[in-house]
């Protein structure tokens, strides 16, 4: 004749007077035992499939889990990675020099960029053109704070020295041919 005490498989036999097992609680004392058995053995408890064994963090790296660090893996931004290849591939010199160029009003700020244009930079000397004698001047007296913001922004070395030049003034050249002299000027007293 079959039991009629009411109690299920494994909960039954493990003599315990408490409640009745059932769904989760069952299983839930079934895993708690089988850590038990497990920890008696000697083995490693709990730790799942994603827990580090032998090797630790370097382990996973290897079979593809990045973890919750960022790591080389991750998306990175472009200009980090733009960087790293031109300090890597010896570009860094020729980029600084364009980013003189490429972010003048920046660098200089925007009401001296309106009125001041980078024209060329050849070893080390930054040529800048003002769009007035008055702005050329000003910039002069400004050549020193101009020369730290462009090496802080680019990088110490790159503009050593500054030359500020004015408007180019009127040519009285006109057609394609010219003769030596004064031209129309020299009529003049």
């Amino acid at each position: 004749m079959a039991d009629d005490s009411g109690s299920d498989g494994p909960a039954a036999s493990s003599g315990d007077s408490g409640p009745e097992l059932r769904g989760v609680d069952l299983a839930r004392r079934a895993l708690e035992e089988a850590r038990a058995a497990a920890k008696a053995s000697g083995k490693a408890v709990g730790q799942g499939r994603a827990s580090p064994r032998k090797g630790g963090v370097r382990a996973l790296r290897r079979r593809g889990w990045s973890g919750a660090r960022p790591d080389e893996r991750d998306p990175q931004l472009l200009s980090a990675v733009a960087g790293a290849l031109a300090k890597n591939r010896g570009w860094s010199g020729k980029v600084a020099e364009g980013m003189v160029f490429g972010r003048w009003s920046s660098v200089v700020g925007e009401d001296i960029a309106t009125h001041a244009t980078p024209i060329s930079l050849t070893d080390g000397v930054l040529s800048v053109q003002a769009e007035s004698t008055a702005w050329a001047t000003q910039l002069r007296m400004l050549q020193a704070q101009l020369l730290a913001k462009i090496n802080a922004a680019v990088g110490q070395g790159v503009v050593k020295t500054l030359k500020i030049s004015g408007p180019a003034a009127p040519s009285w050249r006109k057609g394609a041919r010219h003769v030596k002299g004064l031209g129309p000027r020299d009529t003049y007293g």
